[in-house]
C-alpha cells in the first residue's frame, strides 16, 4: 500500500511549530513535504523525522513567489507508487514584529501582505485545484490572535493575519460541500518554541509553568482537525495558555 502524504508550508527551526507539525504528521505514518526557504533547516527537520522512523523530503519554496508553490504542488502530487498524493496541507507561514505605525513603510507593509494572504491565497488555490476535485483532504491555517483584532504597532501583522482568515472562510464556504476540510487556528499567546526564546530569554520565567503554548500541543490540534469525522467539523478553533487573557 501507498503511503499518504502531506505538505507543510512554511517550516523553520527545529524547534518551531512547522517542525512540530511535520513530525507530529510523520508519527501518523505520512510521508511529509517539509516547505521553507531555508533549506539548511528543513533538513535538520527531515533527518529528526528520519532517525525515528518516518519519512520526509525537504522542498525549497518562497510561498510568495507563484512558481515556488507551483513547483512544490507539481512535486507532491507527481504519481509515485509508494506514496499517495497529499490529503493535508497546513499553511504555516508567517512572521511578526512590533513597528510604530508612522515608520512602517510600504515596503514592509507589502512584506508581511506577501506572506500572509497572497501565499494562503496561493497555496490555497493548489489544494482548490489539485486536492478537493477528489472530494476529501483537509487545508489548515494558522492564525494569530491578531486575526481578529489588531493592536498599536501590529497593523502590518493584524492586516495580514485577518486576510489570511478571510480566505479560510470564504473557501471553507466554497469547498467544503465538496469535501475539502478547511480549518484556521488561532494560536492565541506565545510558543514556546526556539525564535521566542532566543527573541526573549527570560520569557520562560516570565510566564511560568504552561505560560506559553507548547508546540507539540498546538501540533496535537491540527492532527484532531484532519482526523474529524465530516459531520462535525471545526471551522476555527483557538488556542491559548490557561493563564492568557484574551
Amino acid at each position: 500500500m501507498s503511503r499518504s502524504s502531506a505538505i507543510v508550508v512554511g517550516v523553520g527551526a527545529e524547534v518551531g511549530l512547522g517542525a512540530a507539525l511535520c513530525k507530529r504528521i510523520a508519527r501518523e505514518g505520512y510521508h511529509v513535504y517539509v516547505a521553507g526557504r531555508t533549506l539548511a533547516k528543513l533538513t535538520q527537520v527531515v533527518e529528526a523525522i528520519v532517525d525515528a522512523g518516518g519519512t520526509a523530503e525537504a522542498v525549497v519554496a518562497d510561498t510568495t513567489q507563484e512558481a515556488d508553490v507551483l513547483a512544490l504542488f507539481d512535486k507532491a502530487m507527481t504519481p509515485r507508487d509508494d506514496i499517495a498524493p497529499p490529503d493535508l496541507v497546513v499553511y504555516n507561514a508567517g512572521n511578526n514584529r512590533y513597528v510604530p505605525f508612522t515608520e512602517l513603510s510600504a515596503a514592509d507593509f507589502e512584506s508581511f501582505w506577501r506572506v500572509g494572504p497572497l501565499g494562503a491565497f496561493l497555496v490555497g488555490r493548489e489544494v482548490a485545484r489539485r486536492i478537493a476535485p477528489s472530494g476529501g483532504g483537509t487545508l489548515i491555517f494558522t492564525g494569530a490572535s491578531a486575526s481578529l483584532r489588531g493592536k498599536p504597532g501590529f497593523a502590518h501583522f493584524a492586516s495580514s493575519k485577518a486576510g489570511v482568515r478571510m480566505i479560510a472562510q470564504s473557501m471553507a464556504r466554497e469547498f467544503g460541500p465538496q469535501g475539502l476540510h478547511v480549518a484556521h487556528v488561532v494560536v492565541d499567546g506565545g510558543i514556546d518554541g526556539e525564535r521566542l526564546r532566543q527573541a526573549r530569554p527570560g520569557v520562560i520565567a516570565e510566564r511560568g509553568e504552561n505560560g506559553l503554548l507548547n508546540i507539540d500541543a498546538i501540533a496535537d490540534m491540527y492532527w484532531t482537525l484532519h482526523r474529524q469525522h465530516p459531520s462535525a467539523w471545526t471551522q476555527e478553533v483557538d488556542l491559548r495558555p490557561f493563564k492568557e487573557t484574551f
